[in-house]
């Protein structure tokens, strides 16, 4: 089966400094780098290193092409990315000694994706692929509604949380995705704890204490692998993406969880985001 991604395509710019700036603070780094990113590149990235056969739907502008042959390198479908007149979405990210970090977005070309390019690349799925997207981009309901119409399994990673365009889509899931803080957020925007939510699978990522999945035989807990962290950018969209390859190669729930925890202790203990998530022989070979 086929992954078909709307997600973001970042350049990230990150910035090595000593703690995380306070308002009006000007710091001095001591390194930078720049990436490929963006939750919807990486989550691309995540899926097809964990053996998925993914297709990213998606938009750059002319100063991102090497973002482009980037994702093809790493196994990434990209004839449904195009080119716009834009400037090409990207992050800017401090990342402290602690391995925390400080994120800054301009959605650029991600905020000029057609429904047009959408539909083509739908056109080319199938009914049981899985479509899965992100709040970094334009047209995730229309786009979820059209997959849903056609017969995809259709996943959210709700973040960056924006309560109208998440509660657009809960009708239209089978799988969402958020952290700890994104679901107490639509808990107050909704009035439904994450186990009376609409959706058939929902699974709350808790940073350092594992996640928790809600599915129709109740709550299970996954507690986190013990790892020393350098850089927590990234890990959150390692693990959607080897989730969603988990259950689109046919693995049973808790399979594809342990599998995906697996690969963020691995992705947190690196410094980068796209360019280094764990493939699978990484993730099976880890020792912890």
């Amino acid at each position: 089966m086929t992954i078909w991604n709307l997600g973001s395509i970042n350049a990230d710019l990150v910035y090595d400094v000593p703690h995380l700036p306070g308002p009006g603070e000007t710091l001095a780094a001591s390194g930078m780098s720049r990436g490929l990113g963006g939750k919807g590149a990486n989550m691309s990235v995540a899926a097809a290193r964990a053996g998925g056969r993914v297709a990213h739907v998606g938009a750059v502008g002319a100063d991102g092409q090497w973002m482009v042959q980037r994702l093809l390198e790493y196994g990434v479908d990209t004839r449904f990315i195009g080119e716009v007149d834009a400037v090409s979405g990207h992050a800017i990210i401090a990342v402290d000694t602690s391995g925390e970090n400080l994120i800054i977005i301009h959605g650029g070309a991600n905020r000029a994706i057609s429904m047009d390019l959408v539909g083509r690349a739908l056109a080319q799925a199938e009914a049981g692929d899985l479509f899965v997207t992100q709040n970094e981009t334009n047209a995730q309901a229309e786009a979820a509604r059209m997959a849903r119409d056609l017969g995809l399994r259709v996943a959210y990673a709700a973040a960056p949380f924006d309560r109208d365009e998440v509660q657009a889509v809960l009708p239209l899931l089978d799988l969402l995705v958020l952290n700890e803080v994104e679901a107490q957020q639509l808990e107050a925007a909704t009035g439904l704890a994450p186990d009376a939510l609409p959706v058939a699978d929902v699974i709350v990522t808790l940073g350092a204490r594992g996640c928790r999945w809600y599915g129709a035989e109740g709550a299970r807990d996954f507690p986190a692998f013990k790892v020393t962290p350098v850089d927590t950018t990234g890990a959150g969209d390692t693990f959607t993406g080897y989730v969603i390859a988990g259950i689109d190669r046919g693995l049973p729930m808790p399979q594809a969880i342990a599998q995906a925890m697996r690969a963020a202790a691995i992705m947190v203990t690196r410094h980068g985001t796209a360019d280094v998530i764990p493939d699978l022989k990484d993730v099976q070979e880890a020792q912890f």
